[in-house]
């Protein structure tokens, strides 16, 4: 065999093989050399501590770094997985490390850029992630293009706060509403503004908000801030006000002690000014149930224990129960005359009243505190000359949380033995002769033995009989307390003081000597005389004497 012949042959297919495999490798090695700024595709191979690797295929790998994938988010490396193509921008066609570097962004920018100018020139808002911040602002990147986020223009953030930096770093990674508000592509400058979206968001939905509300609905929203004048609330994009005077049926409460930024409320449409966009709301009267349902349990004549809340020179304002309140008015505080309701009540004393009035349609109450004084002093309550508590039973002393009683500062009260005690102590107690002069027909009526000697007592107490006069009989005197009774309620206190020191004396000899008979006696009326009322009782008292 000759030499020729023993050397092995090689297959065409494995030659041509060969030379593409020497083409590939020279067109690498002379024409695949990257250059800067050109756009090419890769292929992600994998992560790094660097950034993402690329293969784009060259003898070298290419490097994204983590900054130059800020469009795809703060965690743009985690979207991408080994197999995807992407599309770069060579930076850094090769590095001491022995790789390119290239830029997701950059790439991206291009387009970025077209993108930002249509929506500059459109005013459109959108939608972008926060991948930054530092002193001045939030950074975001918009398709590829870095953009700045002026802290004036954040609208969750106040420049004067304090603790802006913290609040800027706890919107990183959020997405925010922003709109274009200034584009140079030269000096490569974009700003956005997140108030300046938000405010047209909110005038939108202020338009439609206003289209679909009415009055007299209750919506449900949230106390958006909180002035001393009264509580804004957010309806879905369009603040209304609820005013001071109605927020509750309470008095005397603030604004920020009642609600806090962000509470859920429910409010009722009291006005909707479409033509100067204001919503005019109320929240106490989105729970009118409250009141009503307390109301319907009380009843007229009733006898309640509230605490004064407020003072006016018309009255004093009690609160009762819950939401409940009501007016002692000025003429129903004492029997007497006064100009001012300090003159026997305080802010936060506890006082009896007397349900006098109920007016559900303007959720209003109208109390007395003169009318209940004497229920109140069968329950306990005392009170001084002016008509003023002074002392309080002890379960509403605990009710109320009031301090216990100073037994040691009160000389003990000893009770009445006598009819003619008990005049003397309830006269003694309120200056107002009517009114004590009533009172002391009930307590004389009370603490008597029998009723003996109870109309002489009476009489000789308002001056209306001689006391060294025999007394009449228990019979003849019954009808004297209801005669009393009846002169007590008719004639003012003035009138009944006048009538008992110029016309008992009159009133003794006309009847007798005979001058004035039982028929021509006045009666109690409207516009009875002066002396009626205190001729009344004492003229009774002679003729069932004669009688008998």
């Amino acid at each position: 065999m000759s030499a020729d012949t023993a050397q092995p042959t090689t297959p065409p297919e494995a030659e041509m093989d060969m030379g593409a495999l020497l083409d590939l490798e020279a067109a690498q090695s002379g024409g695949g050399q990257l250059r800067r700024g050109e756009i090419i595709e890769g292929m992600v191979m994998g992560a790094s501590p660097d950034g993402l690797i690329v293969d784009v295929g060259t003898k070298m790998e290419a490097v994204i770094p983590h900054n130059e994938m800020l469009s795809l988010g703060i965690d743009g490396a985690s979207r991408l997985k080994t197999g995807d193509t992407v599309r770069v921008m060579v930076l850094q066609p090769s590095t001491a490390e022995g790789h390119a570097i290239v830029s997701l962004d950059r790439a991206r920018g291009e387009e970025g850029w077209e993108t930002l100018q249509k929506r500059f020139e459109s005013g459109e808002i959108f939608e972008a992630q926060v991948t930054g911040h530092n002193r001045g602002g939030l950074l975001v990147n918009v398709d590829g293009v870095n953009a700045f986020v002026p802290l004036s223009q954040v609208e969750s953030v106040r420049r004067d706060d304090p603790d802006a930096a913290n609040q800027l770093a706890s919107l990183v990674g959020q997405v925010i509403k922003l709109k274009v508000v200034e584009l140079n592509r030269k000096r490569n400058r974009v700003i956005l503004s997140e108030r300046a979206a938000m405010a047209e968001i909110r005038k939108e939905q202020k338009d439609r908000v206003l289209e679909e509300l009415e009055e007299g609905q209750i919506r449900t929203g949230r106390v958006s801030s909180i002035t001393d004048f009264g509580v804004f609330i957010d309806l879905g994009g369009a603040d209304g006000l609820a005013h001071m005077t109605e927020l509750t049926w309470e008095r005397g409460k603030k604004a920020k002690d009642l609600f806090q930024v962000g509470d859920e409320v429910q409010a009722y449409v009291l006005k909707v000014d479409r033509e100067n966009k204001k919503i005019s709301l109320s929240l106490k009267r989105a729970q009118p149930e409250r009141w009503d349902t307390t109301v319907d349990r009380l009843v007229i004549g009733q006898i309640l224990i509230g605490r004064v809340t407020k003072l006016m020179p018309f009255g004093a304002f009690v609160r009762l129960e819950g939401p409940v309140e009501g007016l002692i008015h000025i003429s129903e505080l004492s029997n007497r005359r006064i100009q001012h309701p300090k003159e026997v009540v305080k802010e936060g004393d506890v006082v009896p009243v007397k349900l006098v009035r109920i007016e559900k349609d303007r959720h209003r109450l109208g109390l007395s505190l003169r009318q209940a004084r004497s229920d109140a002093e069968a329950m306990g309550f005392v009170f001084d000359a002016n008509g003023s508590v002074i002392d309080y039973p002890d379960d509403v002393r605990e009710q109320f949380g009031l301090p216990p009683r100073d037994t040691s500062a009160q000389p003990a009260r000893r009770e009445p033995r006598t009819a003619q005690e008990a005049i003397e102590q309830a006269v003694a107690r309120d200056p107002e002769p009517m009114s004590a002069f009533a009172a002391a027909f009930a307590q004389a009526l009370e603490n008597a033995e029998a009723g003996n000697g109870i109309a002489e007592t009476v009489a000789q107490v308002a001056g209306l009989a001689p006391k060294d006069e025999t007394p009449a009989p228990a019979e003849a005197s019954a009808p004297a307390p209801a005669a009393a009774e009846e002169a007590a309620e008719a004639a003012p206190p003035a009138e009944a003081q006048a009538a008992a020191d110029s016309g008992a004396g009159d009133t003794e000899t006309r009847v007798s000597t005979g001058e004035t008979s039982p028929d021509q006696m006045p009666h109690n009326n409207d516009e009875g005389s002066e002396t009626a009322p205190a001729e009344a009782p004492a003229a009774t008292e002679e003729e069932t004497a004669d009688g008998s």
